[in-house]
């Protein structure tokens, strides 16, 4: 193993710590790693003009109230979807800048920067935004043309098709971790040394392939580890969430809301930013010990130059 695994772990937390700034990029890049998450509100009106409750078990009736829903708020679901869409792709442009932005100042403060500024790191990063987003769009599409098979099968065979692509999809699992390792690996030499996008996957792999032992090391190290402590910050979460567990199962439509629902909903609601804080800071510092093992492994060894003794004249 050529990286310092404890050298790049106890530097990562020295430089999130003195540099907070990066929390902050962080929290961007967090919205691209998949961590996000969706709230779905539901209205109801009076029991009388509630479509299930004159549902009499017709498939052909739910068709047609399912039709008529469609044809009255077409407009308005396409509007929503809409701007589902451009929020999923404004969090996600975000998380490349975030991305960019951590790896940019770690880079900045190995080279003897003393102080980082947001400003500076978010218009440093944007020279480097369309090879981010292009990389990781393309590896994106790949893995969804290759999972669009699997989703064809179990739609077709209500999920029975699966049990008979177990151990293809047990393949993907180490192929998407390898493709992972080479993306941190890409990225990094993107921003380190200017390179296009192509250019830069094949440049991550052949530091990643330059010490596979050490990559199998710290992929586990950082994914266990957040693992575990992404479970412990979501805790009060999911501690939170239990009495609206518990308030729903017995909540018929039309009532009104126990107070142990809405205790729930105001906990979830202030704890979400400070989960979104703790996420941004984990983040940073997994981006960081990437950062630093690109850097071990492309380091230039010292050569020790002999110094010769002159004789007297």
């Amino acid at each position: 193993m050529k990286i310092d695994l404890g050298k790049i772990l106890t530097r990562s937390w020295q430089i999130i710590w003195n540099y907070k700034i990066l929390w902050v990029f962080g929290i961007f890049a967090g919205f691209a790693s998949g961590n996000g998450g969706s709230n779905g509100n539901s209205s109801s009106s009076n029991g009388s003009s509630d479509p299930t409750t004159n549902f009499t078990g017709d498939p052909s009736q739910y068709v047609d109230q399912a039709g008529e829903f469609f044809q009255q708020y077409l407009l308005i679901i396409i509007a929503v979807c809409v701007v589902l869409a451009l929020l999923s792709l404004a969090f996600y442009a975000l998380g490349m800048i975030g991305r960019i932005g951590i790896l940019k100042g770690v880079y900045k403060v190995e080279d003897g920067a003393a102080s980082l500024m947001f400003a500076e790191l978010w218009s440093e990063s944007m020279p480097y935004f369309w090879r981010f987003f292009g990389l990781n769009f393309l590896i994106g599409l790949a893995f969804f043309v290759i999972l669009l098979p699997f989703i064809f099968i179990a739609v077709a065979t209500a999920g029975i098709g699966l049990l008979c692509l177990v151990p293809l999809i047990c393949v993907l699992v180490p192929v998407g971790w390898v493709v992972n390792v080479i993306l941190e690996q890409a990225q990094a030499a993107i921003v380190a040394e200017d390179l296009t996008m192509f250019d830069g996957f094949k440049r991550g792999w052949e530091i990643a392939k330059s010490d596979i032992g050490g990559m199998i090391v710290l992929s586990l190290v950082l994914g266990i580890g957040a693992g575990i402590i992404g479970l412990i910050f979501a805790l009060p979460l999911i501690a939170a969430m239990v009495p609206l567990v518990f308030s729903m199962s017995s909540y018929q439509a039309g009532a009104a809301l126990p107070p142990t629902a809405w205790i729930s909903i105001v906990c979830c609601a202030i704890y979400v930013p400070i989960l979104l804080g703790f996420n941004g800071v984990l983040t940073a510092y997994i981006k960081t010990a990437w950062a630093l093992s690109y850097r071990q492994l492309t380091a230039k060894p010292i050569e020790s130059t002999p110094i010769l003794a002159q004789a007297d004249a």
